[in-house]
């Protein structure tokens, strides 16, 4: 007995659900591609299976409590603080290569459903949207953007944790035998990175093996939910979290989750990464409509803190334009009464001590040294100290009667008002318009307490599209106390992101693979900062240090004035080096490893063409280091691989080197991809915080 089936594929993936009649599509599959052609239906593979009630309720596509499923629940509504059940049929399925809906409705709750499941690239994108059909409201608790079925030959979750200046926190676990959540109430994605998991199968690697992940494209309170069934396998349920009572849809009203992002690898988690890359550069709205190659930055941030004027921030310009930098950005501080963090947020307009021109002198200094202007600002925030909050201290997010909880000093503006959106648009338009500003620093450094909800989130977006619509020529950076909201619902709207305020070189190795496990490089903030650096007081080397922002869209985060002539010179040399490479860095596959002796490596540019970074960190146990293996070189043919550098490792006894390594400075030296994926590439020695660049080209 065969099924009526729906077949959704993207990349090396596959989701399959069968028809039922009166009912929900039933899931069938969600793994690596198969053929659906003579599949036998559900109905003939269940068996009776006991203390089960007597009408099967497999897991479908929306699955809902109180009528027989008893695991995680797609949707949740209420009235009047009492559940309601759902029990929705299918009204309409419409299928096209590029996606799937299906359209249901509940006629007694009058509550319609529709699910989409597209392909975007090699990834799925699903969302959910509820329509209120009904003639009474209802109050939308849960809605999730995506729930899966995972397969019984899951073994291990990896997902992310982090604080400000820790960002990104790898995290290993075996499979739940119960559950497994991981939420975020903070108000934004956090510094953990977005709404995110990798699911990997046994014996999956960097390189092999079957991997299925989400990431949320949502900048808020988030959960993801794994849940072990009874029947064997797990559930995958992944949203945005709302507010008790806040998504209230009346007669004729919707509510959209977010977008989940959805990828199927069977090449390890690199192919992953390769998905979720591909899907992110597709939601990426560029001026123009293309990349071009990302300008290099200095931002003044480090270079000064509080403490500048428009003479200071000129000669650092300067400093900047003589080494190369091609965008210049003036952070915090520039505004009135902004000599600390005590004061002057929301009062955006420049500060006469400092200014007394007004910034067009500055931003106009800085374009006749070639370079474009950009501004810092934290539009969503507001000291009590300030003129805003003087004229309407009604418009911060807070609890009636309740304290107002200060963090950083400043306490949010409550996006969820229309005029507090029109008078945050007016003040950034009358900056667009009137200086040449290029880019935006979009800062964002507290958490929320109260919790502004989906509702706050929203009202961001909303401010955000229209900014891009008056000023599409201008990008914008996401950044939140560092990489507090680095997530891809952030993408449709920025260019940029800020990965993390701790620029420690060392600290930089884990927050930066992170970062690149859910978003491309070409929007991943990697600054040169000074020594020792200022999250950790660490001191490393500028080879190591520039070395280690090579992998993303490089800036300088310090004052060049302070560097010694041979310093400037080298780290002038770095932007050279990347301005050669960065259209290769920033438009293809990243791909990541491990080696021997506690190396880590990646890879970064297309199938034919890239450069390899392999990074130590600490000091090396082994007398030589062992040939680092590179499964992405194939086994037919042959690669050009050339020494470019090796950088950091200064001082102390020189490194030794053999004569291959010395040729290999000089020119490219051939080895047979077969060599190269299972015996390595033999690696000259490293010294602790030391970084090996390798340009390779397959040959044709």
């Amino acid at each position: 007995m065969t099924s009526s089936t729906i077949l959704l594929e993207a990349g090396c993936g596959s989701m399959v659900w069968e028809e039922r009649p009166d009912q929900l599509p039933a899931w069938r599959h969600f793994g690596l591609a198969v053929a659906v052609s003579d599949m036998p239906s559900l109905d003939a593979t269940r068996t009776p299976a006991s203390y089960s009630l007597d009408d099967d309720v497999p897991l479908c596509t929306a699955p809902t409590a109180g009528l027989g499923w008893f695991g995680p629940e797609l949707v949740r509504i209420s009235r009047a603080g009492r559940r309601v059940l759902l029990r929705f049929a299918t009204t309409e399925v419409l299928q096209a290569e590029e996606g799937v809906i299906f359209r249901a409705i509940d006629t007694l709750a009058g509550v319609e459903l529709e699910q989409t499941f597209r392909k975007v690239g090699s990834a799925y994108v699903c969302h959910n949207q509820l329509h209120n059909v009904g003639s009474e409201p209802f109050t939308v608790d849960w809605l999730a953007s995506v729930l899966v079925p995972l397969s019984a030959s899951a073994r291990e979750i990896v997902s992310w944790r982090g604080r400000h200046n820790a960002e990104l926190v790898e995290c290993r676990e075996a499979m739940p035998q119960q559950s497994w959540v991981r939420e975020v109430r903070r108000g934004l994605s956090g510094h953990g990175g977005p709404g995110g998991v990798y699911v990997l199968d046994d014996g999956a690697t960097w390189h092999s093996g079957i991997v299925r992940a989400v990431q949320l494209a949502w900048s808020g309170d988030n959960n993801i939910t794994i849940e072990r069934d009874d029947e064997g396998y797990w559930t995958l349920n992944a949203g945005a979290v709302l507010q008790p009572g806040e998504i209230v849809l009346a007669p004729s009203e919707s509510w959209r989750s977010p977008d989940a992002l959805v990828a199927v690898s069977d090449n390890g988690r690199n192919g992953v990464v390769g998905a979720f890359h591909e899907a992110v550069r597709l939601r990426l709205q560029w001026p123009g409509g293309t990349m071009r190659p990302r300008p290099v930055h200095l931002n003044s941030w480090e270079a000064c803190y509080f403490d500048h004027d428009e003479g200071r921030i000129i000669a650092l310009a300067e400093a900047a334009g003589a080494i190369g930098v091609e965008r210049f950005i003036l952070d915090d501080g520039w505004f009135r009464n902004r000599n600390d963090d005590t004061a002057g947020l929301g009062d955006w307009t420049a500060d006469p001590r400092k200014y007394p021109n007004g910034l067009r002198p500055l931003a106009e200094r800085i374009n006749a040294l070639g370079m474009e202007f950009g501004l810092w600002v934290e539009p969503e925030m507001i000291n009590p100290d300030s003129d805003l909050h003087r004229a309407h201290p009604e418009w911060v997010l807070a609890e009636s009667g309740l304290p107002r909880t200060t963090a950083r000093n400043q306490l949010v503006l409550d996006l969820r008002r229309t005029d507090v959106r029109e008078h945050l648009f007016i003040c950034l338009d009358k900056l667009l318009t009137e200086l040449p500003i290029g880019y935006l620093k979009w800062d964002h450094n507290r958490d929320l307490a109260p919790a502004g909800g989906a509702q706050q989130v929203q009202g961001l977006y909303d401010l955000l599209r229209r900014l891009r619509a008056a000023h599409p020529h201008v990008e914008i950076e996401a950044c939140a106390g560092g990489g507090g909201r680095n997530d891809a619902g952030m993408a449709d709207y920025c260019h940029r992101y800020w990965t993390s305020d701790n620029i420690d070189a060392v600290s930089r190795i884990s927050i930066q693979r992170g970062f690149l496990a859910f978003l491309p490089p070409e929007v991943m903030g990697s600054h040169v900062a000074a020594s020792p650096a200022h999250a950790t007081g660490r001191r490393h080397s500028l080879g190591f240090r520039a070395a280690m922002a090579m992998t993303g869209h490089l800036g300088v985060e310090m004052d060049p004035r302070t560097l010694a002539e041979s310093e400037r010179a080298e780290l002038a040399d770095w932007i050279v080096f990347h301005k050669q490479w960065r259209s290769l860095l920033h438009r293809g596959k990243v791909q990541f490893g491990q080696g021997a002796d506690d190396i880590v490596w990646q890879a970064l540019g297309d199938a034919d063409e890239l450069l390899l970074f392999v990074i130590r960190a600490s000091p090396p146990a082994d007398r030589r280091p062992q040939p680092l293996i590179l499964p992405f070189c194939g086994s037919a043919g042959h690669w050009d691989v050339q020494l470019l550098r090796i950088a950091g490792g200064e001082g102390g006894h020189a490194a030794h080197s053999a004569p291959l390594f010395d040729a290999m400075r000089t020119g490219p030296r051939q080895f047979a991809a077969s060599w190269l994926s299972r015996a390595g590439l033999p690696l000259p020695p490293g010294k602790a915080e030391t970084v090996t660049i390798f340009h390779m080209r397959k040959r044709a």
